[in-house]
């Protein structure tokens, strides 16, 4: 049985290849053209280190304590001289995808939908037969080409692939280029390119309590990691907090709730920033973060939204006395 390995470049360019049972995964990144950089491929130099996000591996004892050491090999960092694959395992690279001789995938595929959900989001859906071997990490983001022009904007994947499709959650952007075009020209049928994945915003191994934080259509991710989470399950608690900035800004509610229904242990709320909002929850995101939410510092939080929301968070942290395990956020703006 072959193992998926997911090479998370620094460039933020993602590649997956296939280990075959015993092979070490160096071998078999440059048997996929994939030339991950090394001086030795016998456990003595060093360079083909890496971090092992997340999977099962074995390194053996074929390696030197100059090359990689007991403390480092207990954090998680691996020699690819020497890793064999035991499940599917995502990598992070120190080096761009251009030093490994790669490159950011590139598949066709055409609109199968579009759907405008509010004033200000669109759901995008987009088939084809090559979609079928898109993979990537929920959470992460693809350059989609805006039809008629030269022109790409990243969006961020609101679903997995399944059946050779996949969806986006888009801001509606008045005079935006993609936002024109989805709203007042595209049909289904009609081509588009996608290029990636990319990104090192995407769901890790859950090891403890999640909060997510989603503002705007910063829920788009969420939605990839939640039907995750809901296939693979969960024994940890997840929380959602959506935080917008007017009632018609909430779409996606009917998915959430579906979600909820799937996944045992996720709970989620919704809140609205303006004061004339009739929804029963108003303010900002970090109104609503409880204490129970944060676990006394013990929980890993996700966070997709616009600058000033990040930037918030993280004042609000600070401001509570808590550092979180681990904090991994993406910030996005529209582009006009």
């Amino acid at each position: 049985m072959t193992h998926t390995i997911a090479f998370n470049f620094e460039d933020g360019v993602t590649r997956f290849i296939d280990a075959n049972p015993g092979e070490v995964v160096a071998d078999a990144a440059y048997r996929q053209g994939i030339n991950i950089p090394l001086d030795c491929r016998d456990g003595a130099c060093g360079t083909c280190k890496c971090f092992a996000e997340s999977g099962k591996y074995s390194l053996g004892d074929e390696y030197i304590d100059d090359a990689l050491t007991a403390e480092e090999a207990e954090q998680g960092f691996v020699l690819t001289c020497q890793m064999r694959a035991e499940s599917n395992c995502v990598v992070r690279v120190p080096a761009s995808s251009e030093v490994c001789r790669t490159q950011k995938a590139s598949f066709d595929g055409a609109i199968s939908d579009v759907q405008v959900l509010s004033d200000s989001a669109i759901r995008l859906s987009i088939s084809g037969e090559g979609l079928g071997s898109l993979a990537f990490l929920p959470g992460q983001y693809v350059n989609l080409q805006v039809p008629g022009s030269s022109e790409s904007r990243a969006y961020s994947f609101s679903s997995l692939q399944q059946d050779g499709q996949v969806s986006f959650l888009i801001r509606y952007v008045p005079g935006g280029l993609m936002s024109t075009y989805l709203k007042d020209h595209a049909a289904a049928g009609q081509g588009i390119s996608l290029t990636g994945p990319l990104g090192s915003f995407y769901l890790r191994d859950i090891k403890r309590p999640l909060l997510m934080l989603a503002g705007g259509t910063g829920l788009a991710p969420f939605l990839a990691m939640l039907e995750k989470i809901a296939e693979a399950g969960s024994d940890y608690p997840v929380h959602l907090i959506y935080g917008v900035s007017h009632d018609f800004d909430l779409v996606e509610m009917d998915k959430l709730e579906t979600l909820a229904q799937r996944i045992p242990n996720f709970s989620y709320s919704a809140c609205v920033a303006a004061a004339e909002s009739q929804h029963p929850k108003k303010g900002f995101v970090t109104q609503h973060i409880e204490p129970a939410h944060l676990n006394e510092g013990e929980v890993d939080i996700y966070l997709c939204g616009p600058p000033p929301m990040v930037e918030a968070v993280s004042l609000n942290l600070r401001e509570r006395g808590t550092q979180p395990a681990n904090f991994y956020f993406e910030k996005f703006a529209a582009s006009a």
